[in-house]
């Protein structure tokens, strides 16, 4: 008389959804026949169960997503301090706010641009709010002249009143950015043209572009727009109200306050 093995069967296929490792050193312990059994039952019992399979997955995805955000907040308590205080950032709305989004974007980039209201709605809606940008050329050469550009803004207004304006004009325009309308959106702001060409072949600048890149490293981005809020990272233009959830679960661990 065989032993029934299908019992078993199905503890091992929930421990290996659970304890991969475990299930694999479980499995070791059997004969060849005894594990050709448990496959033959697993696998009939699948294919007459498929709807596990989609449960199997969820809980997968629900899993590395809950890593991947434990991940992503250990990065950004690493760099806090030139993710929200670096002095080479530009930051808007309320310097000393009790929430801070920080904004990694690409002039070219044209999700960039429709989010680019969202920041705006955020900052006037939110008095404490502090909003920081970070210049992350990603999409070519023109993004990296328009980012040149931006950071020599920086340089010349660290008030951030011209570099708003500045950064209207550009990320609003048509066309493809690069340094000739950086420039032209520049000078439309009331900035010293001349100056902003110096600055562009600083060392500053260098070092500005440098350390966005460095600090979307640490947090694995590799797009734009991609944001911090609080100690989350999120990606992508996911729009004004999942922002503002976002904000508010920074500011009292709830979507709405």
């Amino acid at each position: 008389m065989k032993c029934d093995l299908r019992p078993l069967a199905a503890a091992l296929l929930a421990l290996a959804v659970a304890f991969p490792t475990a299930a694999l050193a479980q499995a070791q312990s059997f004969s060849g026949d005894q594990r050709r059994e448990i496959e033959r039952i697993v696998k009939d019992y699948l294919l007459s169960n498929p709807e596990l399979l989609q449960d199997i997955m969820s809980e997968l995805e629900k899993r590395q997503a809950t890593a991947e955000a434990e991940k992503h907040r250990a990065s950004v308590s690493e760099h806090s301090a030139e993710l929200f205080s670096s002095p080479r950032q530009v930051t808007l709305g309320n310097p000393q706010g009790d929430v801070t989004v920080v904004e990694f974007f690409d002039y070219n980039c044209s999700y960039c641009k429709r989010a680019m209201s969202d920041m705006l709605d955020l900052i006037k809606s939110d008095g404490h709010l502090k909003f920081v940008l970070k210049e992350f050329p990603v999409l070519g050469e023109g993004s990296v002249q328009a980012a040149q550009v931006a950071a020599a803004v920086r340089m010349q207004d660290p008030g951030g009143k011209k570099y708003l304006d500045f950064h209207q004009k550009l990320l609003g325009g048509r066309g493809q950015a690069d340094r000739t309308r950086a420039l032209a959106a520049a000078k439309d702001a009331g900035l010293d043209v001349a100056r902003l060409e110096k600055d562009m072949a600083s060392d500053e600048v260098k070092a500005t572009i440098e350390e966005s890149f460095k600090l979307a490293d640490a947090l694995g981005l590799n797009g734009t727009p991609s944001y911090v809020v609080g100690n989350d990272v999120v990606v992508g233009a996911v729009g004004l109200n999942s922002l503002k959830e976002k904000v508010n679960a920074a500011r009292c661990g709830k979507p709405t306050c």
